[in-house]
């Protein structure tokens, strides 16, 4: 899978650690940054990992940052982004089978670099469900998106 990858400084261990074992695992890994601990701010990683997967240049995404939620809250600002802050593998596969999760977010002050591993893994080995009842919720999100883009 083709993996668009990014972290601001407080996630930029965890972002380096999880891009070299998805390379191991076979993924394509894009790195869009940061590469290093200097401070910068997570707005700008956020748009590029959910740019990189409303464009098409990744099938999906994954954010670090200090506790996950800077980074998806910027994310979903982002038209066609499903962002969530994930620290559990429940949450990890259901996110995707039933909402269609599309940017996994993590918390680097929160998780450990094997729970974010194995997080990783079950997001991108879950898929969405497609049963009529999440396609039609995720009708209403779309619908309420479109909405509020139109300034209505």
């Amino acid at each position: 899978m083709r993996i668009a990858i990014g972290a601001d400084h407080a996630g930029f261990e965890m972002k380096r650690d999880l891009a070299g074992y998805l390379a191991e695992c076979g993924h394509d890994v894009i790195d869009l940054g940061t590469n290093g601990t200097a401070p910068v701010d997570y707005p700008d990683i956020s748009e590029s990992v959910a740019r990189a997967v409303v464009d098409g240049q990744a099938e999906r995404g994954i954010l670090v940052c200090g506790s996950g939620a800077g980074a998806a809250i910027a994310a979903c600002k982002i038209p066609g982004i499903r962002a969530s802050v994930v620290h559990d593998a429940y949450t990890a596969r259901q996110a995707v089978e039933h909402d269609n999760l599309n940017v996994l977010c993590l918390g680097s002050r929160v998780i450990g670099p094997a729970l974010a591993r194995t997080l990783a893994d079950t997001f991108i080995a879950s898929s969405f469900s497609g049963e009529p009842r999440h396609v039609k919720r995720l009708a209403k999100i779309d619908a309420i998106e479109a909405r509020y883009s139109r300034g209505e």
